[in-house]
């Protein structure tokens, strides 16, 4: 049976305007569920419903093809269920669909492939995704009632040790995967039933904007970045014109160039070297005497005509596999070297085609503190690989 993820993405967003593809460490927030539904590869086809012409763009170039939704299931008021069914009214070639929730970046491949045997090899019509909690909870009492609250799922005189109680299994919004005839019905949980209990780390979903900075560390810390597993990075290559300087040359009456750096770039550089990592700097135009001028003490290569092989030079001297080079570039010409890197980054100005091949999109534009960014990112991703190696 042809079994299909889609991801329900429409443009408005009452909480935080255009949510679904708003930067979370680095990558669209609706990238980190479609990187692990690609790579789950369990799935005939993977899909995102979406109204919005932005949203469609991403979708995209994270490898998913789109489904543009009526405005008929765009409204505030529309269900997923709706926009479920108005999909398979669509695409009769579709059995199972496996809903995916936009919000919840912490999902990994392996989850998704245990559920897709449930419901493909184990006979259930839904599976749906859970999270143990350890909450006690207590009925309400609204306001000018003359009445007690009364506990719910505990014995006050007896209270439970975290230790000593399983706990209760909350829906986390995950995932709803159901068959056809079950959603044609009316329904995403119903038939033949099962959970689906994810790991309380991994249960992370966005609702507010105060969630954000939360949900990047945990993101960081529990999220999933690709097949490969992380290494520690040992070189940053950083194209000069338009990461390290804005890309801006002015001009001087008796034809001098100048150009402008942060001086936050250059702390990051520093803090780079010394944790052990070289910084070499690449230029497709002869920028030598600023380079000069700007006394970085680092490798530097100008005129490079073709800067995938300078860096390939550089990492096959310093005898390097390409999980331990790091990539920031910023123009057409830094494409393959961004594709080619085992991480990749973009100042928030860089190009489109730049953009779609980098994993990490700064915040800060080229020349106004992308480099110490991406700085702190290769940090962060450093402390994933020290924690993955303890444990």
């Amino acid at each position: 049976p042809h079994l299909a993820a889609l991801v329900l993405a429409r443009g408005g967003s009452k909480g935080i305007p255009l949510k679904n593809i708003k930067l979370l460490a680095g990558v669209p927030l609706i990238g980190w569920v479609l990187r692990a539904a690609i790579d789950a590869g369990v799935f005939h086809s993977i899909w995102v419903s979406t109204d919005h012409d932005e949203i469609e763009k991403v979708a995209k170039q994270f490898g998913a093809q789109v489904h543009r939704r009526s405005p008929e299931v765009s409204q505030d008021s529309s269900t997923s269920l709706e926009a479920i069914r108005e999909f398979l009214n669509h695409h009769h070639e579709v059995d199972i669909v496996g809903n995916i929730q936009a919000t919840s970046p912490c999902l990994h491949p392996s989850d998704l492939i245990k559920v897709a045997h449930l419901i493909q090899k184990e006979g259930f019509d839904s599976v749906f995704s859970v999270v143990r909690r350890h909450q006690f909870r207590w009925s309400e009492v609204k306001k000018g009632e003359n009445k007690m609250t009364e506990p719910q799922n505990l014995n006050p005189a007896k209270r439970y040790r975290r230790q000593d109680w399983p706990g209760e299994l909350y829906e986390n919004g995950s995932f709803y995967f159901a068959k056809r005839h079950l959603i044609e019905k009316g329904y995403l949980q119903g038939g033949k039933m099962a959970y689906y209990e994810m790991r309380a780390e991994h249960s992370v979903d966005i609702d507010i904007d105060i969630d954000w900075p939360i949900a990047e560390q945990r993101v960081l810390s529990f999220g999933y970045f690709g097949k490969e597993p992380l290494k520690e990075v040992k070189l940053l290559v950083c194209s000069i014109d338009g990461c390290l300087t804005s890309g801006r040359i002015y001009v001087t009456e008796d034809h001098k160039e100048m150009v402008s750096y942060d001086y936050r770039d250059i702390v990051g550089m520093d803090l780079l070297k010394k944790r052990g990592i070289q910084v070499r700097l690449i230029s497709d135009r002869d920028c030598s005497k600023t380079l000069s001028a700007m006394q970085l003490g680092c490798v530097a290569k100008v005129n490079a005509t073709n800067k995938l092989q300078v860096l390939k030079d550089w990492q096959e001297d310093m005898g390097l596999s390409w999980k331990e080079v790091a990539y920031l570039g910023n123009e057409e010409s830094d494409v393959e070297c961004l594709k080619q890197a085992g991480m990749s980054g973009v100042p928030a100005d860089a190009c489109a085609a730049a953009q779609k091949a980098a994993g990490y999109i700064c915040k800060s534009r080229g020349g106004c503190g992308a480099v110490r960014e991406f700085a702190e990112h290769i940090f962060l991703l450093l402390e994933k690989v020290n924690s993955a190696r303890k444990q």
